[in-house]
């Protein structure tokens, strides 16, 4: 399996930035039609996971176009948007030029070196874009020096399901469908087929529980939908809780 957006190693961040310059004007769209809207309810269950209370800080890492940071604002959280893409920044900023109930900064930064404080949020997000990073490992380690001791962490990622002809099935949606819907909405089915490829590439929430384990959070879990095919890992940074300020 080759994509052209899919490159191990150096080349990593640079493909990734030109699939989301060529797909941002369409991505909201695109997520819609390929999830048959249920990326709403996903990012939801994230939201609803976090706990914010007003007065916490939050960090949306790998914001793409706003949703996550958007909802975090909206229940009363400061939140920083942050995001390497400057053309999915530009589309999250239009979208959230409406007042927030909560304060939201857009941030133009590297994942794996976020420009912030350690120990700085209360609450880290990051929704499809820990399997986008050279080093998804590095990344969640980024994730966790900037969040406050018993602080949140949540990742929500496409999945693997355990049930090998249900992970059959759906990885064939995955090459076929999703490739083709890119290709009709924006012109590239490249750019959809990486998902796939990034995927293949990525242990999901199997893998990434076990690392959460490793590391020592607290109370990790797994929430898997529809077999697997998509999933929440939460997990707590040790530590005294935070309290709203």
């Amino acid at each position: 399996m080759s994509n052209p957006y899919y490159q191990p190693g150096r080349e990593r961040a640079a493909r990734v930035q030109a699939l989301f310059a060529r797909i941002a004007r369409r991505y909201d769209l695109i997520n819609d039609l390929q999830s048959f809207g249920l990326h709403r309810f996903w990012k939801r269950r994230v939201l609803r996971l976090a706990r914010i209370a007003p007065g916490l800080r939050a960090l949306d890492v790998c914001c793409g176009t706003g949703d996550l940071a958007l909802g975090l604002a909206a229940r009363g959280a400061a939140v920083v948007g942050a995001d390497f893409s400057g053309p999915m920044l530009e589309v999250a900023r239009r979208r959230g030029a409406s007042p927030a109930r909560g304060a939201i900064w857009w941030l133009r930064a590297d994942a794996l070196r976020l420009p912030l404080p350690d120990a700085s949020f209360d609450v880290v997000t990051v929704g499809y874009g820990l399997r986008n990073l050279s080093s998804w490992e590095a990344g969640l380690r980024e994730m966790l020096r900037v969040l406050r001791p018993g602080g949140r962490l949540l990742v929500l990622d496409f999945g693997k399901p355990g049930n090998s002809l249900w992970r059959g099935l759906y990885f064939a949606y995955l090459r076929v469908f999703v490739p083709l819907l890119g290709l009709t909405v924006c012109g590239s089915a490249g750019a959809y087929a990486y998902i796939l490829e990034s995927l293949v590439h990525y242990p999901a929430q199997a893998g990434l529980d076990r690392v959460m384990r490793e590391l020592g959070l607290t109370d990790p879990r797994v929430i898997e939908f529809l077999g697997g095919i998509m999933s929440i890992n939460v997990a707590e940074k040790p530590g005294r809780a935070p309290a709203a300020r």
